[in-house]
């Protein structure tokens, strides 16, 4: 372990010596010192990551857990259609904690941070006899005036989601059963590849990839009207969308790209972890009908899929292949809700 917390920012200054575009101090002073460029508005979100609720020591490596506190926040701005800049990455850290960890938790971090041009530019750290808590303070930009907010959505849009939906939820579950389909190899490191049928769900559980290109295209095509990343689950998240634009939605069952067939799971199942599994950190947006035939089928390789409609109303509606619309229910993960429940979910 380090013997200092001198010895350890000399050792984070180290990992962080790339500077970012407009970065004029970063890791080792009181504060960092950034430059703003004219014409453009900062994007601030933050996002905590507590041992025991958003990772289990006894499931996600180190590394896992840095790329997920990161991937978060990364999230967030690609869900306002901005670039990411800097972070900010607090740490309050386990006694129990190891050097092993730290390195391998840093390693996760500054992996995705260098793949997005991100600067980590400081932060703070404390040891603490309870469990490892971390925040992630990230500054993104984008041009003023441009950014994609939840409120836009008009009645006849178009609603597109990237992606498939439910496998990291089924990852997750996977874990807890200390189980994975058969057909799936060894977990991989990094998941910098799109999803695919034969990806293993746990991969995708412990490395997310966040959808910062799309969401600079959308902006840059001027398609979206509104805009929410998926990180409580589908059907949670459109409630959201919703909500902020005073609309409802229609979605229709059999379009929403839930796990593969070759996962061999019931439709049902399949069709719940789309809707209400979490932790997808796609992007759901709306678009204009006449600006519908526009949307690619794929991004960068990665699939967008057309799901639904904008109505006027306020109900969500869950549309199945007979043609008979029931009730979609939010069902995704809330923290306030869980915290008055017996019932525990890792998140």
């Amino acid at each position: 372990m380090f013997k200092s917390e001198n010895e350890f920012v000399r050792w984070l200054q180290k990992l962080g010596q790339s500077r970012g575009e407009g970065l004029r101090l970063g890791i080792g002073d009181d504060a960092a010192l950034v430059e703003v460029r004219r014409g453009h508005e900062l994007i601030l979100t933050t996002d905590l990551s507590i041992e025991g609720v958003h990772f289990l020591g006894d499931f996600h490596p180190p590394r896992a857990v840095g790329h997920r506190a990161l991937a978060r926040s990364l999230s967030d701005v690609a869900a306002m259609g901005g670039t990411p800049r800097y972070a900010l990455i607090s740490l309050a850290i386990s006694q129990r904690t190891k050097h092993a960890w730290l390195k391998e938790f840093y390693a996760g971090v500054f992996s995705l941070a260098q793949r997005y041009g991100v600067a980590v530019v400081g932060g703070d750290t404390a040891v603490v006899p309870g469990n490892t808590t971390i925040d992630v303070l990230l500054v993104g930009e984008i041009e003023r005036g441009k950014a994609i907010r939840r409120a836009g959505a008009r009645a006849g849009d178009q609603l597109f989601v990237s992606g498939r939906l439910g496998i990291s939820a089924l990852g997750l579950r996977c874990l807890r059963a200390r189980a994975r389909p058969a057909h799936l190899g060894k977990i991989g490191r990094l998941a910098a590849q799109p999803v695919e049928d034969n990806v293993d769900p746990i991969q995708v559980h412990f490395f997310p990839e966040p959808r910062c290109a799309l969401g600079r295209f959308l902006v840059q095509k001027k398609l979206a009207t509104a805009l929410i990343d998926l990180s409580d689950g589908l059907s949670k998240d459109l409630a959201r969308l919703c909500e902020a634009s005073r609309v409802g939605a229609r979605v229709w069952a059999e379009r929403i790209p839930g796990p593969p067939a070759s996962y061999d799971l019931r439709s049902a199942d399949a069709l719940n972890l789309a809707l209400h599994g979490g932790e997808d950190y796609e992007l759901l947006f709306t678009v204009p009908a006449q600006k519908a035939p526009q949307v690619p089928r794929r991004h960068r390789g990665v699939p967008l899929y057309p799901i639904g409609e904008i109505s006027p109303g306020r109900d969500l509606l869950l549309a199945s292949p007979d043609g008979h619309d029931k009730p979609l229910k939010p069902a995704g993960y809330d923290h306030f809700a869980k915290a008055f429940s017996s019932s525990k979910k890792l998140r």
